[in-house]
């Protein structure tokens, strides 16, 4: 929760979202969500948070005071990450197995538009949306595109692909982005490593071995 006090987490066997207390570690309340419930991103209002379900190719929004579900939204196939304009109005949603994005119109509860991404000549599947974030200033969304070893660099106004970052290494799954806007850090797990992408320039600038599979990224404040 924006005040640091409660933790969402999605429980995958249970199709459960659990509130946890921070501070004692104790789970407050769970409600029931879709079946297969991964990527869990709350509102920067704090009042909704959001819980793509894969099983049901849904997103769940449960309201924070009630602790209820109030509203199912089909999507694609599969749906993995989520990511919140600064206003919170929108929502992207990245859908791994239709190989799309969903735009979700957060006040209305409805999906709005769909993003779709255009083959990348030379990569060994076709585009598979995952990891996303935003940028600080808001203009542009990042969707890390699986085992097409790209990046896309989404427009978030007009939800057009403006750029593909190609090469990226195997499978780049979660991503994140400097709070400068300049640099983007990709965990790629067949890769067992991290790439650094120059966002200025749009290059791949270095490749960090971490061993294992690495899957996320997340900045120190």
């Amino acid at each position: 929760s924006p005040d640091g006090s409660t933790l969402y987490a999605s429980n995958e066997e249970t199709a459960e979202l659990s509130f946890v207390d921070v501070q004692t570690g104790e789970v407050k309340s769970r409600v029931k969500v879709g079946e297969e419930p991964e990527g869990v991103t709350v509102r920067p209002d704090g009042r909704e948070v959001y819980v793509t379900c894969e099983g049901e190719n849904e997103v769940v929004a449960v309201d924070t005071a009630s602790g209820k579900a109030i509203a199912h939204l089909k999507v694609g196939a599969r749906p993995r990450g989520l990511v919140f304009t600064a206003n919170g109005r929108t929502a992207f949603v990245t859908n791994e197995n239709e190989g799309t994005v969903s735009v979700i119109d957060t006040v209305r509860h409805r999906v709005v538009s769909t993003i779709t991404f255009p083959a990348i000549e030379g990569a060994p599947t076709a585009p598979r949306p995952m990891g996303i974030a935003l940028a600080p200033d808001g203009a542009r969304v990042y969707i890390s595109l699986g085992r097409a070893k790209a990046i896309a660099v989404v427009d978030a106004a007009t939800y057009k692909v403006v750029q593909t970052i190609r090469d990226i290494g195997d499978r780049p799954w979660g991503i994140a982005v400097s709070d400068d806007g300049r640099s983007l850090y990709s965990a790629n797990g067949p890769s067992a490593d991290v790439a650094i992408v120059d966002l200025v320039s749009g290059t791949l600038t270095r490749r960090i071995s971490t061993g294992g599979s690495p899957w996320g990224v997340v900045f120190a404040k």
